[in-house]
């Protein structure tokens, strides 16, 4: 289980930086820029973007949002196993049996608790990596406006 969750961290890393090199924004020399010119005026742009904005790329990739890989945070377990516990027993008070329903409630308010700390790991997890999305978002308008003032058609 350790290991799967592992992988699917990395995995999901990797992912992150892919995507953000992918998105760089391309700049087409409209007015016949030379590949050195060109090659100049991203590096001066890339610079300007970056200092204008306070993003650098380099480190939104190298350091991915963190990913909580812990399902139990919050105690969303021990606060299902509870409710589950006092309803299982008022059910099994009806029945005759107050331990068992309290034993079964406990069980499957667990496991409800157990879906909802998921979900909120997810949850997490989804705003961090929004958060950094949105970062090389801010970065890269900034790069596409120098580029344009350029004379460069960006996409």
């Amino acid at each position: 289980m350790q290991v799967r969750i592992q992988t699917v961290l990395g995995v999901a890393m990797l992912s992150l930086t892919l995507a953000a090199a992918a998105q760089k924004p391309i700049a087409y020399p409209s007015k016949g820029q030379s590949e050195k010119q060109q090659s100049k005026d991203e590096g001066e742009c890339y610079s300007w973007a970056r200092k204008s904005t306070g993003i650098d790329p380099a480190e939104v990739a190298a350091n991915p949002p963190p990913q909580s890989d812990s399902s139990v945070g919050g105690g969303e377990r021990a606060r299902g196993a509870a409710r589950g516990a006092l309803g299982g027993a008022a059910i099994g008070a009806i029945g005759g049996d107050t331990g068992k329903g309290a034993g079964a409630g406990a069980v499957l308010g667990t496991m409800a608790g157990g879906r909802q700390a998921r979900q909120h790991r997810d949850d997490r997890n989804q705003q961090a990596q929004g958060a950094s999305q949105e970062a090389m978002n801010t970065f890269n308008r900034g790069y596409g406006a120098c580029m344009s003032g350029r004379g460069y058609t960006v996409t």
